[in-house]
């Protein structure tokens, strides 16, 4: 069973977002821990292009769809790193950016 460790801004973010969309999210990551992130495919997970090891957990409900960027990390770790409401098709740059800056800190304080 693989672990999984949340950027505590994340959590403050889960805290903030509709009760269906959180519940979606949660059992994905559910489906994560269980099954592990390779057999765990579209429409739930996808890869961000250009970043070779940045996923977003893809989730959906009648108040919006959001996105939470995560990693995997040696020794079977998922690390979450950060959430928004998606308000357009295209994932905002500055979104992607603000993960990115947190896997680093995540990598340079893990290793």
């Amino acid at each position: 069973m693989w672990s999984v460790y949340y950027d505590p801004r994340l959590e403050e973010w889960l805290e903030t977002i509709p009760s269906d969309i959180k519940a979606r999210i949660l059992r994905i990551i559910d489906m994560l821990r269980e099954y592990g992130p390779s057999n765990v495919r579209e429409p739930y997970i996808k890869n961000i292009k250009g970043y070779k090891k940045l996923y977003e957990i893809r989730a959906k409900g009648k108040d919006g769809i959001a996105r939470v960027f995560y990693f995997t990390w040696q020794g079977q770790k998922i690390v979450l790193l950060h959430g928004f409401m998606k308000k357009t098709m295209k994932t905002p740059s500055r979104e992607i950016d603000v993960a990115v800056q947190r896997m680093a800190e995540v990598v340079k304080w893990l290793s």
